[in-house]
């Protein structure tokens, strides 16, 4: 078999080569044997956004159902299969994909193809599988979202920040819907997305590379391709003025949470968005940090995410307000430094600590196995090409004080932001 492309990773020597399957299932493999283990990860391109009003949360649904019953093995028996040979296994899913991933030695490599191969084709989807998993995601909603402030605040920010974009959907899904899709609504739902030509399979670490694709056609060939519908075009008009909404809870100080829209992850704007985002809350030197939490004491904590999304996601802000303190007071500093950003750009120094902080922890992330292959796999599932990943310390470099200035003064505009705050219920009673 001849790869479809490849790419060098890194200065040693490795190489990420692309195969394909006939049924479609692509394989990315990087060969290192340094390392006495194995990074097998299985990533399908179905996320929360390829959901439908009605039928929220069953991407996240099959993160846990995947675990449970095939047609070849009992319940709990894919767990103790590779917790017998010394593997660890986890599962996550987002709003542009779900990905499995298992680290094992290297004398387990085949084990893991044969479990992973089973229950992409051979899940048991029955109303007692459905009905046992259900019961579980809707505690789990309860417990991070229903009953958590930060995750309350995260889904109403979504909510309130898009208007088409299925990523206004919460991953784990609206609680009635939950509580209201059938048996044969993920079993469709299955049939559909876990299908290998849906799927990108990255192996990272120390095996043979004849050998293991010998392997992949063995335990996968056989499997059938889906039809993957097309997805629905949902572009999110531009944004013409602030949202906001305000939620008595029991906390003792204001929580804030800011959102403006951004940049997909293979925009050539991304890095220079990722610098400005890192130069203002990315560590106890940066600008918020030291005007929120060092100089006016508004806050206890400040911190920003930057999204890594096919299309635009949220870059967000959220701060912990000191007791007695006003989620204003702190907006109010944070509108000053943006519009002072956004005017004036970083100065050299700041430019050069956030553009040193992030390559660095681009490189700290590709270090071991695990990390190698998330980032691969990221990468070729969001954006469609995981060679992106090796322009990022480049782009990252390159990245200027005008690009700064630029992508500050269009994202961070007034009118872009979004804006929720959990106050304490008592204030609210009292007023």
């Amino acid at each position: 078999m001849q790869p479809v492309c490849e790419h060098p990773f890194g200065a040693g020597g490795l190489v990420a080569r692309r195969y394909r399957l006939d049924n479609g299932l692509s394989i990315i493999l990087v060969a290192d044997r340094t390392v006495p283990i194995v990074a097998y990860q299985t990533w399908f391109r179905v996320g929360s956004r390829h959901e439908h009003a009605g039928k929220t949360g069953l991407a996240h649904f099959f993160e846990h159902l995947m675990f449970n019953e095939t047609e070849h093995l009992a319940p709990g028996e894919f767990d103790r299969r590779l917790e017998a040979v010394g593997a660890d296994t986890n599962a996550a899913t987002w709003l542009d994909w779900t990905y499995y991933r298992e680290n094992v030695p290297p004398t387990a490599l085949d084990l893991v193809m044969s479990l992973e191969a089973d229950r992409m084709a051979h899940l048991v989807v029955h109303d007692p599988q459905v009905e046992s998993e259900r019961e579980v995601v809707a505690s789990e909603r309860r417990a991070h979202v229903e009953d958590d402030v930060e995750g309350f605040l995260g889904e109403r920010l979504y909510e309130l920040s898009y208007t088409s974009h299925p990523y206004r959907w919460p991953t784990i899904g609206w609680m009635a819907d939950i509580l209201a899709f059938s048996t044969e609504d993920a079993r469709n739902f299955y049939r559909t997305y876990y299908a290998p030509n849906n799927a990108t399979v990255v192996v990272v670490g120390a095996f043979e590379e004849r050998e293991v694709l010998a392997r992949f056609a063995q335990h996968y060939g056989r499997l059938a391709p889906s039809v993957i519908p097309a997805e629905p075009v949902a572009a999110e008009p531009p944004q013409e003025g602030s949202r906001r909404a305000r939620f008595p809870k029991e906390v003792a100080a204001d929580r804030l949470l800011m959102g403006w829209s951004g940049v997909g992850l293979g925009h050539p704007d991304h890095a220079a968005l990722a610098v400005a985002v890192e130069l203002l809350a990315g560590s106890n030197s940066s600008r918020l940090y030291r005007h929120l939490v060092v100089e006016r004491t508004l806050c206890s904590s400040v911190a920003m995410d930057m999204p890594e999304f096919r299309d635009a996601g949220l870059v967000e802000l959220r701060a912990s307000l000191m007791r007695g303190q006003r989620a204003a007071a702190a907006e109010e500093v944070i509108a000053g430094q943006l519009a002072t950003l956004g005017v004036e750009g970083p100065t050299p120094e700041e430019l050069g600590r956030a553009k040193n902080r992030l390559e660095a922890a681009h490189w700290h992330g590709l270090r071991h196995p695990e990390g190698k292959a998330r980032s691969i796999g990221h990468w070729e599932t969001t954006v469609g090409d995981f060679r992106g990943l090796f322009q990022v310390a480049d782009r990252v470099r390159a990245v200027a004080a005008e690009d700064v200035r630029r992508v500050v003064a269009t994202h961070f505009a007034p009118e872009r932001c979004n804006v929720v705050v959990a106050e304490p219920a008592r204030r609210r009673r009292v007023a």
